[in-house]
């Protein structure tokens, strides 16, 4: 819902909480052109809010809200870059015009959100890990069929995918994909998505739905031809290994953190890539694995920014493990393996004993990737 703001207000005398919600009113002619509003009285009925208001009288009706307050909790200040119309209100351009509430908060114990939002966030109920589990079901499904398939340009598979996850039932994309062949899969975010495919290259694809707005996060790397040469194999096996095992601690009895997962896979990577020739020396493996292997997830691909991953996982947490390898085309490198970018992702739901591989239908073993193109 566009132009939303939403705020809670502590009782000074009980524990209770007045929920405000501004929106923008009902407009039939702006309707018939935009499409409907749920409007001010919907705040109330449908979404529950104590109080509603028209989002263009916010100003005032936030003057009151801070001045009453003893503490005020927001991620807002003059330095966000946020296009939020809370953060405009406080940002330095807005001050002439509120300077009033600008000075307001400057006068106010103002302490972040982030931190209390994040613990809401941060254990996933049963309905929401459903949620999430329908998406990466529908999600892993788009990424089989699409393994089947040949392709010849990045575009295509990007429009398969992302038209795929809601022919199988997610709402929307969870975030712009990255469709990247050959040397292309070596930029982490490339989003172009506009290349040509070649036979014997890879083709990196980063993509997922979303459901219910929680959402699931993959990254299968498959052959252009259906068949992976021996070089590619070796890597791609490499990475498999370790993405397996690092998959498997991604439960509470484990009492390992991602930053410890990580450390695990490292050496792991390490291990593998010195048996495959590599020189290892320096800063070898920064340079070829040089994000971190997981992030948490949930409501968004980031769900839960700031969030320590030095803490011991916990049942209910979502996760991604995404190891990779990206090769530089240099003489550092061994020449067979040089230009590959290679990452497999799925999305985890930590659990006491086991993993839940929330994206389990997406193929990822070499001989099944093969035998769909068979």
């Amino acid at each position: 819902m566009p132009n939303v703001d939403q705020d809670l207000r502590k009782s000074t005398t009980q524990d209770d909480y007045t929920f405000h919600l501004f929106v923008r009113p009902k407009d039939p002619k702006i309707e018939q052109w935009e499409g409907s509003r749920s409007g001010t009285q919907a705040a109330i009925d449908v979404f529950n809010a104590d109080e509603s208001g028209d989002i263009k009288d916010i100003e005032k009706s936030l003057f009151r809200i801070i001045a009453d307050a003893s503490e005020v909790f927001t991620n807002a200040s003059p330095s966000t870059s946020s296009a939020s119309i809370f953060s405009r209100l406080f940002s330095s351009q807005s001050a002439a015009k509120s300077g009033g509430l600008s000075n307001l908060l400057d006068q106010a114990i103002v302490k972040p959100s982030k931190d209390i939002l994040n613990g809401l966030k941060n254990i996933k109920s049963e309905a929401e890990i459903a949620n999430m589990r329908i998406a990466g079901k529908a999600s892993g499904r788009a990424f089989s069929e699409a393994m089947r398939q040949a392709w010849t340009k990045e575009k295509d598979l990007n429009a398969f995918l992302e038209y795929n996850f809601k022919r199988n039932g997610c709402d929307t994309s969870a975030y712009v994909p990255v469709v990247a062949g050959g040397k292309n899969a070596s930029q982490i975010h490339y989003v172009r998505n506009d290349d040509v495919l070649i036979d014997g290259e890879l083709v990196l694809a980063d993509a997922g739905g979303e459901y219910g707005n929680y959402i699931t996060d993959i990254t299968r790397t498959w052959p252009v031809s259906g068949s992976f040469t021996a070089p590619q194999k070796d890597l791609y096996n490499a990475i498999l290994a370790t993405q397996r095992a690092c998959i498997s601690l991604c439960r509470a009895n484990s009492f390992n953190s991602l930053d410890k997962i990580h450390e695990i896979a490292e050496k792991t990577l390490k291990d593998s890539l010195i048996q495959l020739g590599f020189d290892m020396s320096g800063n070898a493996l920064e340079t070829l694995f040089p994000h971190h292997l997981g992030h948490y997830i949930g409501l968004d691909v980031h769900d839960t920014p700031g969030q320590s991953r030095k803490k011991p996982l916990q049942v209910g947490q979502c996760v991604t493990v995404e190891p990779g390898l990206y090769i530089p085309n240099t003489d550092r490198w061994p020449a067979h393996f040089r230009g590959m970018g290679i990452r497999i992702e799925d999305s985890i739901c930590v659990q006491e004993e086991h993993p839940l591989v929330l994206t389990m239908e997406a193929v990822k073993e070499v001989e099944d990737i093969e035998a769909l193109r068979g």
